[in-house]
């Protein structure tokens, strides 16, 4: 079963997503801030990860650099409610699979988890 870490520090946003993402057979880890969200990686093994921006303890890019320094490249979909467009720019650079502003659509996000599954192969 491929493992999701979902990192957003908005408890409500991250409970709906956790079920919406569970609901599509995927196993789901939650982490509201950056270092918790490091602390979970590393029990959890992730392959996977949606990762918030804007978050308490540092932004989503730190997270993301740390993750892929600890883990090596992990697919990772970013998701802000910040419009910038650099934010998109920055987050493709970096390798994401992935870009949404909030409000998202879930189903949108379930189609990119799925499609980077199947990209990266079934061992995700």
């Amino acid at each position: 079963m491929t493992t999701v870490l979902l990192v957003e520090d908005d408890k409500d946003i991250a409970r709906a997503l956790r079920l919406r993402i569970a609901s599509h057979g995927y196993a789901v880890s939650v982490a509201h801030d950056a270092a918790t969200a490091l602390m979970v990686a590393r029990k959890t093994n992730p392959d996977l990860i949606v990762l918030d921006i804007s978050m308490p303890g540092g932004d989503g890019f730190v997270v993301a650099e740390r993750i892929e320094l600890a883990f090596g490249r992990l697919p990772m979909i970013f998701i802000t409610a910040n419009s910038h467009p650099n934010l998109r720019t920055k987050a493709l650079a970096m390798g994401a699979v992935g870009f949404f502003e909030k409000p998202l659509q879930t189903d949108d996000l379930i189609a990119s988890i799925a499609a980077a599954t199947t990209e990266y192969g079934e061992a995700v």
